[in-house]
């Protein structure tokens, strides 16, 4: 899948919906710890790839999406939170966030900004820092639109 780019990027285009479900259900919330990390992995060196930009924008706009790398910030293993955290990094970068994953950032707010403050790596490293702090500002200023019913958008705390 990192190969031939422009072939993946065309079959992830046509097929979004029925693969991004197979991927989701069968290898991101996986019970094996080998398969949801090789997955979330992955999943962020496709989403990162120029030639997947579609994708990527496709993919940070669904708040199901997104639901999923919640749950996956909360793994135990650190390995898995790092990756996912370069993914859910994404979605809240994204500039055209739907009003859906703004109320969902926006509920959570609390929970994502406390997780986010304790979420340490174990060497240093300045880019994972500085794009921490970069993520934990944009959360801190979110602001809803419109407030839509979000007792649905409620998630345990990612620890």
């Amino acid at each position: 899948m990192t190969r031939h780019k422009s072939t993946v990027a065309e079959f992830l285009s046509k097929n979004f919906d029925w693969f991004f479900e197979e991927y989701n259900s069968k290898l991101l919330e996986s019970s094996s710890y080998i398969t949801r990390r090789h997955a979330i992995k992955l999943l962020g060196d496709m989403l990162l790839d120029r030639t997947n930009s579609a994708v990527m924008v496709r993919y940070v706009s669904s708040v199901d999406n997104m639901r999923i790398l919640m749950n996956l910030l909360r793994d135990s293993n650190k390995t898995i939170k790092l990756e996912t955290f370069h993914v859910f990094k994404l979605f809240v970068a994204n500039q055209n966030k739907p009003p859906e994953i703004i109320s969902v950032l926006v509920t959570n707010r609390s929970k994502l900004l406390r997780f986010l403050g304790e979420f340490n790596i174990e060497k240093e490293d300045d880019q994972f820092e500085a794009d921490k702090l970069q993520i934990i500002e944009e959360i801190a200023t979110l602001e809803l639109k419109d407030r839509p019913d979000q007792d649905s958008n409620n998630f345990d705390s990612p620890s």
